[in-house]
């Protein structure tokens, strides 16, 4: 038998709660009241409850106040939060301090003792086993959904065993002979934008969401649990389990949940997912293989197929073989970034991403394993070319961009392509701040580079990026050393080179201009009579000792 502990400051709640409760079908002997959260402290330091229900908006000490202390010195109670306030801030700490369920006001019959019996199974649960197992994963997973949470996770990757967890077992339906189990797993393509713009930045917030529209999507003899899976950013997992039916009624069924999932979630939160659904099988061991089989579905999902919007994979499909590759673009957007030419970089690097584009087909799970090779790549590249480690994300992880502040969001082939050269920026960045630190400016460089590349098409631009000052010093200081303007000692060399070129006969004039970084035979005609007063036919004319 438990003790329950109502902590509100009105009383017709109190009462409605005390009427509207199924104790004895929950076997609750007793039920407490306070009216704030300070009488609250007082009551669970006598009475030693089970279960406390606390509102969130009481005089004295609120809810917040109440959980944060209860969260430190009864780690171990069970608390279901009451709110008449769709309140951020308040939502937050219930998420924080893991309470088994979040009721708003006015409260009903269902809801209640939907919340109420999650408590007890979790009560009963410590009660059934004293195996110090059992009591470390109860201690360390103080509301029962995060244990059902836990409890999958091991099941989805093969750790768990049936016999030793029997006591587990009908916190997951997994003692009823007739259920069957299947795993849906949804991938969140734009979770910063949703997050952002509908959850405060709180992308906690945003999961217990998603997770709370799943578990109430679900039909008829069809129960949902759902939670993000820990270490994959952005996939959320729902357990599904069907009671009684054949094979085929199975498959259907399962089949409407993913899109009513699907929809559902575009219509309220605009989120945009990839989405995939596994087999239905007897056996609750087996959910380790729908689980892989919904998450293959989805990395064989097109990504041409999206065009922002959700879109479902197809049970059994597996990924198409990988048709582009990153590795043979190094050695060019290196020699481009080490020597500083940003804009040489980002015209290889949006050829490749145009083949992205134009491919047949281009799947997520192509998509997810380029970034990691990206990653890796650049890292590598990036800490020989001297840049911190600390300010690289961490190699092979798609979520790991979070960490120097990059979006990772995509959900068409457009959108990747940004995503991508917004990682080419970020590390451009880091370099060109690198080469600044650890290989001092010589003016002379730019004299040099203008030496050997006079036929190129060279702006200043490419040398304030590559060294980190500004366009008007850089000039100054050009000047000062040399007696001429960048563009003025370009102009010099090029026609000082001309001069030497027309002096060879076999040489035509389209192709000097041409070897000069000329597209155009007029254009160069008319810059070197800007230059020397006569065409460069006149002066190839000149006798020789009349020539400059």
């Amino acid at each position: 038998m438990y003790k329950v502990l109502i902590i509100d400051d009105e009383e017709p709640l109190r009462e409605a709660i005390k009427i509207l409760g199924d104790w004895d079908g929950l076997q609750v002997e007793e039920v407490l009241e306070a009216t704030n959260g300070v009488t609250g402290l007082d009551m669970l330091k006598k009475h030693r409850p089970d279960l406390v229900m606390v509102d969130m908006k009481m005089p004295e000490m609120n809810g917040v106040e109440f959980l944060r202390i209860v969260e430190t010195d009864y780690p171990e109670l069970l608390t279901i939060v009451i709110s008449g306030y769709n309140d951020f801030e308040f939502t937050r700490q219930a998420i924080h301090s893991k309470v088994v369920d979040y009721l708003l006001k006015p409260i009903n019959r269902q809801d209640l003792n939907q919340a109420l019996r999650k408590a007890v199974d979790l009560l009963e649960a410590k009660r059934q086993t004293h195996s110090e197992l059992i009591t470390k994963n109860i201690a360390f997973n103080m509301s029962l959904p995060k244990l059902k949470e836990k409890i999958y996770l091991s099941i989805i990757e093969r750790g768990f065993k049936k016999q030793s967890n029997q006591a587990f077992l009908p916190l997951i339906g997994a003692d009823k002979e007739d259920n069957r189990f299947g795993a849906l797993v949804l991938k969140i393509m734009n979770l910063q934008h949703v997050r952002d713009h509908r959850f405060n930045r709180d992308t906690e917030l945003l999961y217990f969401a998603v997770a709370n529209v799943i578990n109430e999507v679900a039909m008829e003899d069809v129960t949902c649990f759902s939670f993000p899976n820990p270490k994959q950013d952005g996939e959320i997992i729902a357990i599904f389990t069907m009671q009684g039916g054949y094979p085929e009624d199975h498959a259907f069924r399962a089949d409407y949940l993913l899109k009513k999932v699907g929809y559902t979630l575009s219509d309220l939160f605009g989120i945009v997912s990839a989405a995939g659904i596994g087999q239905v099988y007897e056996e609750v061991s087996q959910l380790a293989d729908s689980y892989e089989e919904a998450r293959a579905s989805i990395f064989a999902i097109d990504l041409h197929r999206m065009n922002g919007a959700t879109v479902f994979g197809v049970k059994g499909r597996v990924s198409t073989p990988e048709v582009l590759s990153f590795t043979s673009r190094m050695p060019i957007l290196r020699s481009a970034l080490e020597s500083g030419n940003t804009n040489h970089a980002r015209i290889a690097f949006g050829e490749f991403t145009q083949k992205i584009k134009e491919a047949d087909s281009f799947t997520i799970g192509e998509a997810e394993r380029m970034i990691r090779d990206i990653i890796v790549l650049f890292n590598d590249m990036a800490l020989d070319l001297g840049v911190a480690p600390d300010k690289l994300p961490a190699s092979g992880s798609h979520s790991s961009l979070v960490g120097v502040e990059l979006s990772r969001d995509f959900s068409t082939t457009d959108e990747y392509e940004q995503l991508l050269h917004r990682i080419l920026e970020y590390y451009s960045e880091q370099i060109r701040q690198s080469m600044v630190v650890n290989r001092p400016f010589n003016v002379e460089d730019i004299k040099d580079y203008i030496d050997q590349h006079y036929f190129e098409d060279i702006k200043i631009s490419m040398f304030t990026e590559k060294y980190f000052l500004s366009r008007e010093y850089l000039m100054k200081l050009f000047k000062q050393q040399f007696g001429f303007g960048i563009h003025e000692y370009m102009q010099k060399v090029r026609m000082d080179k001309a001069c030497i070129l027309l002096d060879d006969s076999s040489l035509k004039i389209q192709d000097i201009s041409e070897m000069l970084g000329y597209k155009d035979k007029n254009y160069f005609s008319k810059a070197f009579r800007n230059y020397y007063g006569l065409s460069p036919s006149e002066y190839r004319a000149q006798p020789r000792e009349d020539k400059k």
